[in-house]
């Protein structure tokens, strides 16, 4: 199959090209691992360095072009339907596959026709949680490119019912969680983790990575370990993400905060932590999505409490000892407590890009199969 990406360039507040990360950029080299002709255009909603920014890993090469923005609404040859012109004189794609936020959704829909091209259309997130959604006419507009559509495939199955019954749309709905990469869980020693990021080595650990906002919930892994600091000498705290301006952080000798690392320090961080801590809240958010750090967590071997909300609640209902109430600093605290008594690993395996990109291959086969059927 000849596929074509649309993508912006900055999404879970890292960059596509640059930082080389996350389900965009892996899916795609999957897929191209397995023979498939793969090409992308992903827009820069701040202006940045354009141009051609092919994607090269063991073999595998995805052809990206990055274009800013205005390059949307500008004429001539350097526009963005002249990139796409360009792009597919000899890369006639037989599959668009959009992702990213709603914007891209509804653009996907012109791009398709024009290349008389399948469209897929993937929701890695409820879309409809994000700020933009309040942008008047989006929404409804966002609700008529899923109905277009070909396909969806979404990160969750609480996502996918949840879709079904918004949108209204009769195309088929497949459900691709996230996943890690492969060798993500490479085995590492805790205490040469914990030296490389410069964190103690003779204390018991606790802690997060991934956006640290009140939206997640981050004010009750806080308040819990307030409370278990308040019971133990030996606890710290160890924070990792983009922080929101509005969360302050309590001025505590224990409580490590690491700002936002690169990628390939995300394992090093995990790996030196005694429980890691998956936060949220059942919010529009929080009951959608599919929290990439879980399955980082269970790669690494840590044990994980996370907030029973959305996917979490179905994915370790066997695991009652594993979960908290969202939002509810006491149930967090009673699963910590647990946890540092009689640690435990969750017994699962943690499912790679690879595998996820077998089930989109094999989605991708039943558009085509369905649309010219």
């Amino acid at each position: 199959m000849r596929i074509l990406v649309l993508s912006k360039r900055r999404y879970t507040n890292l960059d596509l090209i640059n930082d080389r990360f996350g389900r965009i950029r892996e899916i795609p080299l999957a897929l191209a691992s397995a023979g498939h002709d793969m090409a992308g255009i992903c827009l820069s909603y701040r202006p940045g360095d354009e141009g051609p920014r092919d994607d090269v890993s063991g073999g595998s090469r995805v052809a990206w072009q990055a274009l800013n923005l205005r390059r949307l609404f500008s004429r001539g040859s350097k526009s963005y339907w002249q990139a796409l012109k360009k792009i597919t004189e000899d890369f006639r794609p037989d599959i668009v596959w959009a992702s990213s936020d709603m914007f891209h959704a509804i653009l996907a829909v012109p791009v398709a026709r024009r290349l008389d091209a399948a469209l897929v259309v993937d929701l890695y997130d409820n879309f409809e949680s994000f700020p933009v959604a309040r942008f008047p006419g989006l929404v409804p507009a966002f609700y008529r490119a899923l109905r277009q559509s070909d396909g969806i495939t979404c990160v969750s199955r609480p996502l996918a019912e949840y879709v079904r019954q918004r949108s209204a749309c009769h195309c088929p709905i497949e459900v691709i969680e996230n996943a890690v990469p492969p060798g993500f869980s490479r085995p590492m020693d805790q205490a040469d983790c914990r030296r490389e990021l410069g964190l103690s080595d003779k204390h018991l650990l606790i802690g997060t990575a991934g956006a640290i906002s009140r939206s997640r919930g981050i004010g009750t892994l806080l308040h819990a370990f307030e409370k278990l600091a308040a019971e133990r000498a030996d606890i710290h705290l160890v924070l990792a993400g983009d922080r929101d301006k509005g969360v302050r952080l309590p001025q505590d000798s224990r409580i490590y905060y690491l700002g936002l690392l690169p990628p390939k320090k995300i394992p090093v961080l995990l790996s030196a932590l005694d429980i890691s801590v998956v936060c949220n809240r059942d919010s529009a958010f929080g009951r959608y999505c599919f929290p990439q750090k879980f399955y980082e967590s269970v790669a690494c071997g840590v044990p994980v409490v996370a907030a029973g909300t959305g996917v979490m609640a179905e994915i370790l209902k066997n695991y009652p000892d594993h979960l908290f109430e969202p939002e509810d600093a006491e149930s967090l605290l009673t699963a910590l407590r647990r946890q540092i008594e009689n640690p435990v690993p969750l017994k699962m395996e943690a499912p790679t890009w690879t595998q996820r990109a077998v089930s989109l291959e094999r989605f991708f086969g039943s558009v085509l199969q369905r649309r010219r059927g």
